[in-house]
């Protein structure tokens, strides 16, 4: 199989306007909706684990569908975490994650669709419970990113919630 490009790019900027490939417009998004909006985002991907090609890329360069769905079920874990370090520390740094590398290292291609479609439940459940518990002044906490980027927890979910809905176009969900 071969090596996908490493996504290098910084998608902060889609906290600013609507992302012209999925459509997503975070400024729209409320706090009070980012629990619901994770599970919206996230019950799709049963349906995308049941269709045959499911592990095969469109083309040598893009995941597969079943290698959206690892990265999706890991994004809500990392999100989770992030956003109860917040919690825990305001101004708290995050440690760098490569997506490319994980998706390498846990051999996202190799793994079992039906494994990932029982997973991601469990990953948005924990993430949408994280974010229902937020309220009053802890939507302005800070973390800051291992590449500078500052974000809210306000504007870490509605970064996390632009990853799920776009990764659902990416597979055509």
């Amino acid at each position: 199989m071969s090596e996908i490009v490493p996504d290098d790019k910084d998608w902060t900027w889609t906290l600013e306007r609507t992302c012209p490939d999925c459509g997503f417009d975070a400024r729209a998004v409320e706090g009070a909706d980012i629990a619901s909006l994770v599970t919206a985002y996230t019950t799709p991907w049963t349906d995308v684990l049941a269709r045959p090609e499911t592990a095969t890329r469109p083309d040598p360069a893009t995941w597969s569908p079943l290698e959206y769905a690892c990265h999706v079920r890991d994004v809500c874990d990392l999100f989770a975490d992030r956003l109860q370090l917040m919690l825990d520390e305001d101004g708290a740094r995050f440690a760098n994650w490569d997506q490319d590398a994980t998706a390498v290292e846990s051999r996202y291609a190799a793994q079992s669709p039906s494994v990932v479609a029982s997973e991601i439940p469990v990953a948005a459940a924990r993430l949408s419970a994280a974010y229902a518990g937020v309220s009053g002044s802890d939507w302005e906490r800070r973390g800051l990113r291992s590449n500078g980027a500052e974000f809210t927890v306000l504007t870490l979910g509605r970064y996390g919630l632009h990853d799920l809905a776009h990764h659902l176009w990416d597979v055509r969900a």
